[in-house]
C-alpha cells in the first residue's frame, strides 16, 4: 500500500509541474497534501474502526417455556396496589411486562437457567396501564399498580360469584327442605317415617307432615 501511495504522489507532482489552469492546479495541490499526510502516518498509527455492537437478540418469548408464579402477596392504600414476587437473582433487563386496564403480565427470563410468568388474566377493578412500575430487589420483584379509582379492593382478583337474585325468590323458603325429608320419608322404614312425621309435627304443629302428605 506504502509504494501505491508513492507511486501515485510522483504522478501527481508530475503533472503539477505540468497543468496550466489554477482550477486544476489547485485540485492537484490538494491531493498531492492529502497523500503526502498518509504517507508520513505509520500503519500503526492508523485506528482500527470500532466494531459496531449488535444488539443482544431476544428469543420469540412464544417457543419459551415458563413456570406460573401463582403464589405471591399484594397489600394496597387508596391510589395504588402493590405485587410481591419472591424471587432471587432477576435481572431488571430480562423483565417483561404487560399492563391492561384489567390485566396483568408479568414474564421473568433466565432465572438460574429457568422463565418465570405472573398473569392476572382479569382485576377486580381497572388499573392505569401507563402509570405502572416494576422495581427489581435482590430478592424479590416489586409491581405497583395505580387504581384508575381511589378505594379499597376487597380482592386482586375478579370473581364472578356474587350472589345472584334467584329466580325462585317467591317460593316458600322451607320448600326445598320439605322436599328432601318427603323423600327421606318416602325411602325410609316404618320407623324413619314415624320420627320424621312426628319431628314435623312438633316442628309445625302438623303443617309438615300435612304439606308433605304423611300417611
Amino acid at each position: 500500500m506504502a509504494d501505491e501511495m508513492a507511486l501515485d504522489l510522483e504522478e501527481l507532482r508530475q503533472l503539477h509541474g505540468i497543468a496550466k489552469r489554477p482550477r486544476v492546479v489547485s485540485l492537484i495541490s490538494s491531493e498531492i497534501s492529502k497523500l503526502e499526510k498518509l504517507s508520513s502516518v505509520s500503519p500503526a498509527q492508523i485506528p482500527n474502526p470500532s466494531p459496531v455492537p449488535t444488539p443482544a437478540k431476544v428469543p420469540s418469548t412464544s417457543s419459551l417455556i415458563y413456570t406460573t408464579l401463582g403464589s405471591f402477596s399484594w397489600d394496597q392504600d387508596s391510589d395504588k396496589l402493590k405485587i410481591y414476587i419472591s424471587l432471587e437473582g432477576v435481572d431488571q433487563e430480562k423483565v417483561q411486562s404487560e399492563f391492561k386496564p384489567m390485566s396483568v403480565d408479568i414474564k421473568i427470563h433466565d432465572v438460574q437457567g429457568k422463565n418465570y410468568r405472573c398473569v392476572i388474566p382479569k382485576l377486580n377493578k381497572e388499573i392505569v396501564p401507563e402509570k405502572c412500575k416494576i422495581l427489581v430487589k435482590p430478592t424479590r420483584v416489586i409491581v405497583t399498580l395505580p387504581k384508575a379509582t381511589k378505594g379499597n379492593w376487597m380482592d386482586l382478583h375478579y370473581k364472578d360469584d356474587k350472589l345472584k337474585p334467584s329466580a325462585d325468590k317467591d317460593k316458600d323458603p322451607m320448600a326445598g327442605i320439605m322436599d328432601l325429608m318427603k323423600n327421606m320419608y318416602e325411602e325410609g322404614d316404618d320407623e324413619m317415617k314415624k320420627t320424621i312425621a312426628k319431628a314435623w309435627t312438633d316442628a309445625r304443629s302438623g303443617k309438615a307432615a300435612d304439606h308433605m302428605n304423611f300417611r
